[in-house]
Formats: C-alpha cells, sequence, structure tokens
C-alpha cells in the first residue's frame, strides 16, 4: 500500500488538502481478520446477546419506549448487590477504615473494625491502600486465610506461603490453568470440566488454546459426578490430546448441587490415579441450603484420604469475596491455596502473578475479613452474625420456593437447589420451535431466552450457554432478586411458559 507524507497546517484547510494529494485512507491494522482467532472462539454467556437486548430493552424504556412489561428483571449473573442485597456492616467498616485512614480516630467504628484495619494498613507499603502490594498479596491477609482454612478444615494444616492472593477466582483460576497448558497434537494439554459448566472455563480454554475434555454430570441424580463418566471423558480424550487437569465446581454453578465426600473422595482417587492436577472451585462454600448436606473441602478429604494422597497430588482450590453471604463482587477478592506444587514451577507462578502487578488491594482487605470475621467476644459479632444469617436464610427460602415453583410448571423439571446462587431447570421445547430455532441459526433455548426477555422483560441465561446433552435444554436464573420479585418472575416465567408450549403446540406430552 502506498504511504503519503503527511504534513499537517491547523489553519490553512486549502494548503492541507494540496500537500496531502493523493489522498489515501489508512487501513485499519485490527480488523476481524487479523483479530487473534483465539480472542474470537471465547464465548461468555453469561455476559452474551441476550445481556446486551436486555440493555438495549432497559436504555429504551427509558428513554419512554412501550414494552410489555415496566422493567427489566435481571436474573443472568449471580451479582448480589446489583439485586438488591444489602452490604454486610463490619466489612464495609473495616475497608472504609483502610481508605480513610482518618475514620480510626471516629467513635462511630467499632473497636473490632479498628484492630482488623490497623494491622491490614501495616501490611501495606507506606501504611496505605494505595500501595502495590507483594504479588502475592499482603503478607497478613495471606496468614489470616491460612487460619481460616486450618479452622474451616478441623485442624488440617494450612501454609500461608501456599496462599495467593487474587483478582476475585477468576484471576487464580485462569493464571493456574496458563501453567499447565502446553504441547502440541496428541500432547496438548486437555482439560477436564464438568458439562454444565460456568463459562469462564471454557473460555479461557479456548483462549489458551487447550482441549475441553467434557464430563457430562448426572441430571437424573440431582447433577451427581459420576466417577463412570470420569473414565469415560479421561480414556476418550487420551485419543487426540494429553489429559492433565480436572475441575471441579463444587457447590456447582450452574447447578447448584452439593459434592458428596464421597464423591470427592473417588475424584481425589481418579486424579491420583491418572496424575491429573486438581482444581476446586469452592467460591460458594458457604452457600448450602439443604440441612442434610455440608460442604467438604477437596482439601480436607485429600488429608483424611492419607499422606500418600496429601503429600502427592497437586491441588488448586479457590474462593472469592463475591458470593457466598458477602457478595462483594466488586471488590475483586479473592485466593487460592496450591498444594504440592514443584518448587520451581513454584517461582515460575510467583513470577507469572507478579506481572500484574498485584490484586485490588481493597479487595484483599475485604477478602480478609471474610476469613476473619468478628468472634463472638468482640462488639461487632451480634450484628455480623445477625447479617449473615438472614442473607443465608433468604437465600434458602428462595432456593425452594424457585425450585417449588418451577415444578409445577407442565414441561420444566428442576432438581433441588441444595447450593450456590442459580437454579438450572430442563425444559420442555417443542418439535417445531426446535426447527424455528435451526432456521434462524440459533439454538433453541437462545430462541426461548430471547422469546422471554422481549415479551417479559425477564432476563435468564439459555442453557446451551454452559453446555448440555444434546436434545436436553435448560436456562440458569439466579436466585438473587427479593422474594417479592423474584415471585413476580417466576409467575411471569410460568405464565410465558404455558403461552410458548401452546403456540407451538404438537402431539407429544411436555417431558417431566
Amino acid at each position: 500500500m502506498s504511504r503519503v507524507l503527511y504534513q499537517y497546517t491547523p489553519n490553512n484547510y486549502e494548503t492541507n488538502v494540496r500537500l496531502n494529494k493523493p489522498h489515501v485512507m489508512r487501513e485499519k491494522t485490527l480488523t476481524m481478520d487479523t483479530l487473534n482467532p483465539q480472542v474470537k472462539a471465547v464465548e461468555y454467556a453469561v455476559r452474551g446477546p441476550i445481556v446486551t437486548k436486555a440493555g438495549d430493552i432497559e436504555r429504551g424504556l427509558q428513554q419512554g419506549q412501550k414494552h410489555p412489561f415496566t422493567e427489566v428483571i435481571k436474573a443472568n449473573i449471580g451479582d448480589s448487590h446489583a439485586m438488591g442485597q444489602k452490604p454486610i456492616t463490619f466489612l464495609r467498616q473495616v475497608v472504609a477504615l483502610c481508605s480513610f485512614p482518618e475514620l480510626l480516630n471516629s467513635p462511630s467504628f467499632p473497636e473490632d473494625a479498628k484492630q482488623r484495619a490497623r494491622r491490614i494498613l501495616q501490611g501495606c507499603g507506606g501504611q496505605s491502600l494505595g500501595s502495590y502490594s507483594a504479588s502475592q498479596g499482603v503478607d497478613c491477609i495471606r496468614q489470616d486465610v491460612a487460619v481460616y482454612i486450618e479452622q474451616r478444615d478441623k485442624g488440617v494444616p494450612a501454609d500461608w506461603d501456599n496462599i495467593y492472593l487474587t483478582t476475585g477466582a477468576s484471576d487464580g483460576i485462569v493464571s493456574i490453568l496458563k501453567m499447565l497448558v502446553s504441547g502440541q497434537g496428541r500432547s496438548r494439554s486437555g482439560v477436564m470440566i464438568p458439562i454444565p459448566q460456568y463459562p469462564l472455563y471454557s473460555a479461557a480454554i479456548s483462549e489458551l488454546e487447550a482441549v475441553q475434555i467434557n464430563y457430562y454430570l448426572d441430571e437424573d441424580n440431582c447433577w451427581a459426578l459420576d466417577i463412570n463418566e470420569l473414565h469415560r471423558a479421561y480414556q476418550a480424550a487420551k485419543e487426540h490430546c494429553h489429559p492433565r487437569v480436572i475441575c471441579i465446581i463444587n457447590p456447582g454453578n450452574p447447578t447448584g448441587q452439593v459434592q458428596s465426600r464421597k464423591c470427592i473422595e473417588d475424584v481425589l482417587h481418579f486424579a491420583y490415579e491418572e496424575n491429573l492436577f486438581v482444581m476446586s472451585d469452592e467460591v460458594y462454600q458457604d452457600n448450602v441450603y439443604s440441612p442434610d448436606l455440608q460442604f467438604h473441602s477437596f482439601k480436607k478429604v485429600l488429608y483424611e484420604m492419607g499422606p500418600e494422597y496429601f503429600n502427592t497430588v497437586e491441588l488448586a482450590s479457590f474462593h472469592s469475596t463475591s458470593k457466598g453471604y458477602s457478595g462483594e463482587c466488586g471488590f475483586r477478592g479473592g485466593y487460592m491455596e496450591v498444594l504440592n506444587l514443584d518448587l520451581e514451577v513454584k517461582a515460575q507462578l510467583v513470577k507469572l502473578l507478579s506481572v500484574r502487578l498485584c490484586p485490588p488491594v481493597s479487595g484483599q482487605a475485604a477478602m480478609d475479613v471474610i476469613v476473619n470475621p468478628p468472634l463472638p467476644h468482640e462488639p461487632s459479632y451480634l450484628q455480623f452474625h445477625k447479617e449473615k444469617s438472614a442473607v443465608l436464610g433468604a437465600l434458602a427460602e428462595k432456593a425452594q420456593v424457585t425450585e417449588q415453583t418451577l415444578n409445577t410448571v407442565p414441561g420444566i423439571k428442576c432438581n433441588p437447589v441444595q447450593g450456590a446462587m442459580y437454579a438450572f431447570p430442563r425444559i420442555f421445547i417443542p418439535p417445531r420451535a426446535v426447527e424455528e430455532a435451526k432456521s434462524l441459526g440459533m439454538s433453541p433455548d437462545m430462541m426461548y431466552c430471547l422469546r422471554l426477555l422481549e415479551e417479559t422483560g425477564i432476563c435468564l441465561v439459555p442453557g446451551s450457554g454452559f453446555g448440555q446433552r444434546e436434545g436436553t435444554y435448560h436456562f440458569r436464573m439466579t436466585i438473587l432478586p427479593t422474594t417479592e420479585k423474584l415471585k413476580v418472575l417466576l409467575e411471569k416465567l410460568r405464565d410465558f411458559h404455558i403461552k410458548f408450549l401452546k403456540e407451538y403446540a404438537s402431539l407429544e406430552e411436555p417431558k417431566r
């Protein structure tokens, strides 16, 4: 392409034109043809085209456009505060004190919040939250995380040198996956992920050019993890890649199941036998609603399996400020604990993390409050306990309401929402609707969710964005809206689904 010397004189338009003849338009360097193909391959359904459409509709409503509804109800993402959940007072007090230390002299703040803020600030450069921390995070916060893990796991030892503070759990997950991906052709790293899965995993795998290995959760058994399915997926994948890591989400997103201890032990034994790195996404560990179930950390179960396992299986576990009872998504706080890493590889992990300098220090402070909450003898304990219990109690109630209501709708079947923040019901879509969706070049559940949005203002995510067995259709919805708004959502959803079935009516009965 010819290049033209451009001489610009700001006050003489005719001179500018004459000096720059012939005028040649400069081509853009970055186009869809030159864009990294791995970026084009990335998909993230939670903020996909339906959410974009919902934003357009919302702006239209604000500008006076007419729709058959007055508001968009966003149940597409686990963003607690956006759905009306109130912040935990003690957490905000500590972060406020860290952000504006002059408040340490104010009588409006309790002494236990001040003590935590002073300790965090002493660990920060210049005693300021505005300074960089070490790449692994502020030392005293990493120490508090280790104490929290040891107490959570009933005395299983935790070394704070294995703790890395992260920008939400996502940052840690992607960092570990980067470490694990190597090889070419049949030796390329394969990553085993559950289907349905949280789209972060498939997006990261695409971006890193790793090989995605799907293992399917058992929908008929409350989304349980079947060890035979792990063996099937592993053996099939060995034909075209090198399986190196297995990812587990417990409690499940989008499926809401809580894995049993036996299931976790089976997974760890499988990983030990097949020499797999284990990644355990445990960001919903506080979100268990079924009274007969409890959260078991992979680390604790690994320890109880004995030193042969505990001292050899490589395990990375992840937690976050974004979920649980705090719902502090915007702080982007999180941590990972990484066990049994080769010492030279550990140095490489620290190097990789140093490229992004450090996680947000305000998010690190928020994470500290979650792992170091008020104790029973401290002044903030009663209010903290009341607020935490209220959030988790409301979520448990909404989990039950969601499951029960959805199961009264013909053509919808919802497993118990045992934990996390979502329902992932199976929906019957009549064959005529399936054919129409295919003619429009979209998945049937995408068409269903688009219609739902356009007719009711409800924004959900189609199951195809999370993965599902061929011929089945789902959607994911959060249980985060207020109880009143959730009931409105479920009522609108019921009416829409019955109307949808009638519109595409066939002789086939809805599957239950």
